[in-house]
Order: C-alpha cells, then sequence, then structure tokens
C-alpha cells in the first residue's frame, strides 16, 4: 500500500529503462517492470534498488529479479536477481520512479478545492473557510477547525479531530485520532541529489499513515514517504513542533515530546519515550521500551530496553558518570 494515490504508468521495459540511464544492455531478452519497490517488497516483476552495506541482509533475501546497484554492493544479491550497475544508485532511483509516477514529484496547492458546503463531506461539523479536495473521504462524528485544508487523497475514519490551520494531503487517517492546529501532514519530504548545477528532486510515492488513537500535537509536520509511507502507530502521541520526515515508522504507545526531529527512514519502536529537542538521525532502529533524554544527539542504534542521553547518545549511566 506504498503509493495508494499515485498513478504507476508501468509497465516499463529493461530497454527503455537502460536508456533513460543511458547505460548498455547486455541481456538478449526485453524484460518489463510494473513498478519500483524497495528490497523487502520487490517482487520478480518490480526492479528494485541497493545503495548501501547497511542493507545487506535485506538485499540477500529480495525477490526481485533485477536491482540497481553498484560494483561494490553486486555481490550480495541472491543468483535470482541480476544486477543493473549505475554509477549513483539513487539518482537512477529518482529518474525511473519519475517515469512510473510522473505526478509524484508535483507538490503545488490544489486549485480543485471546494468549499466544504459544497462538497460531499458538508454534513462535517466545522468552523469556517475550510476546503476539500478531490478523493477526500472522511468519518462520521469528525470535527475540523477554521482555515484548514483537506487536500486530495485524504481518508479519514470516524471520530476524529482536525485543528485550525492545517494541511493534509496524501494520508490515511485512522479512527479516533486528534491532529491540532497549524499541521502540515502528506507534504513531500526533503529528498535531493546535490548538484552544482541543479538541485535533484527525490519523487515521494508514499503517504502518511496515522494509525488509530494518536494525537499530532500543534505546528507538526509529517511528512509523506519517498518509496514507503512514513507511520505513526497506534495510541502514539506527539507534542508540539516536531518534525517527522519521509519513511519514518513510529511504534505504538510511544511519547515523544515538542522539537524532536527524526531524520529519514529511522525506525521507532514500541513504548518508546523521547525528551524535548532530541534529535535522532536518518536509517536508524531505536527498539522497543527505549527512554531518550531531551535534548539527546542520535546517531547509532539503540537496542530494547536502553536509557540513553547526551550527545552522541549513551547508556544513562555511563552519561552520568562522565558528567559527575
Amino acid at each position: 500500500m506504498s503509493n495508494p494515490f499515485f498513478l504507476n504508468k508501468g509497465p516499463i521495459s529493461l530497454f527503455k529503462i537502460c536508456e533513460f540511464l543511458n547505460i548498455g544492455n547486455k541481456k538478449k531478452n526485453d524484460f518489463n517492470f510494473y513498478d519500483i519497490k524497495d528490497l523487502n517488497s520487490a517482487n520478480q516483476s518490480s526492479i528494485t534498488f541497493f545503495h548501501s552495506k547497511r542493507y545487506k541482509e535485506v538485499a540477500k533475501t529480495t525477490k526481485a529479479s533485477f536491482c540497481l546497484t553498484s560494483n561494490l554492493l553486486k555481490d550480495f544479491l541472491p543468483k535470482n536477481c541480476e544486477p543493473i550497475i549505475v554509477n549513483n544508485v539513487l539518482a537512477a532511483v529518482a529518474r525511473i520512479t519519475e517515469e512510473f509516477y510522473p505526478n509524484s514529484l508535483e507538490d503545488e496547492f490544489d486549485n480543485k478545492v471546494l468549499n466544504i458546503e459544497d462538497s460531499d463531506c458538508k454534513s462535517v461539523i466545522h468552523g469556517k473557510n475550510v476546503l476539500i479536495g478531490e478523493n477526500v473521504e472522511i468519518g462520521t462524528n469528525c470535527l475540523i477547525g477554521h482555515n484548514t485544508i483537506i487536500e486530495k487523497n485524504v481518508h479519514i475514519g470516524d471520530n476524529c479531530k482536525i485543528g485550525s490551520n492545517t494541511i493534509i494531503r496524501n494520508s490515511i487517517i485512522r479512527n479516533n485520532v486528534s491532529i491540532l492546529d497549524n499541521c502540515i501532514i502528506g507534504k513531500k519530504g526533503f529528498g535531493f541529489f546535490p548538484n552544482k548545477k541543479k538541485n535533484l528532486r527525490y519523487p515521494h510515492i508514499g503517504i502518511v499513515l496515522i494509525n488509530e488513537g494518536c494525537e499530532i500535537g500543534c505546528g507538526a509536520t509529517i511528512d509523506r514517504g519517498s518509496m514507503s509511507n512514513t507511520e505513526i502507530g497506534k495510541n502514539t502521541f506527539l507534542d508540539n513542533q516536531i518534525h517527522i520526515a519521509h519513511n519514518v515508522k513510529i511504534g505504538e504507545n510511544t511519547i515523544i515530546a515538542g522539537q524532536v526531529g527524526i531524520a529519514g527512514s529511522s525506525i521507532i519502536g514500541n513504548n518508546v519515550r523521547i525528551g524535548g529537542q532530541a534529535g535522532i538521525s536518518g536509517h536508524l532502529k531505536i527498539g522497543n521500551n527505549v527512554d531518550i533524554a531531551g535534548g539527546s544527539g542520535v546517531i547509532k542504534d539503540i537496542p530494547d530496553n536502553s536509557r540513553v542521553m547526551g550527545y552522541p547518545a549513551k547508556n544513562l549511566r555511563e552519561f552520568l558518570r562522565e558528567n559527575k
């Protein structure tokens, strides 16, 4: 369910992909790809990618028939997966993703929104100047505050409360969720490749999925996923002014205090508590039942049942012993 709101233009042939990437195709027979997926979710009819040794264990079990990768990483792939060698894996992924999902780079305002009184959601209890876009579904017993825009591609469950001055798009929100004022949810993330002439934007074909019973505090920003979804687990509470980057997965019953930033593709476990102004780097795994003290800087994985503090974040007892 990584891309339910974006139209897939596949299939795309192997010959075409090699042509897009300006590389030679040594395979005699052509092959049609119907999607591009990450190593975990790829199947025989999709193309995948492998750009870092961090994912070598996942790469060994991928079911994809072809994988965009480098000479340094190709030997980690299983025999069933043929490598396609490129100079810059992520740039190649961006180029191919744009071919499959050409609308995924666009993130301008929705110029087809209607006043809620003129939409199919007019029965929802709402404040003044509420706008509704295309492909929006809102369940029963929901409230929407003043000046809020529910842009295109949003499904909201029952008994939800959406605050004022909030913008939501490309998101699925389960039952009994509260989203407070001034939130931005479902816009594209900060994914690009630096270039001296022009930075290359990375397509975002995922969504934001907020599960049942969550609360999202004022001024929070939650980016939609690039290749997978950004997900907030059941009964998780986010405080004010929090940033959740693309592809982040947060588990159930987790509490995150104000001004925390979580960089892209990090995974946060269940029953985690994160203090205010902590920062978590990208592509990390934070285990279950972890406490991270306020102001900490997390730059490596944290195992289950840990308590950490400081920059770089380390075991709480060790930190206190060193800072008596």
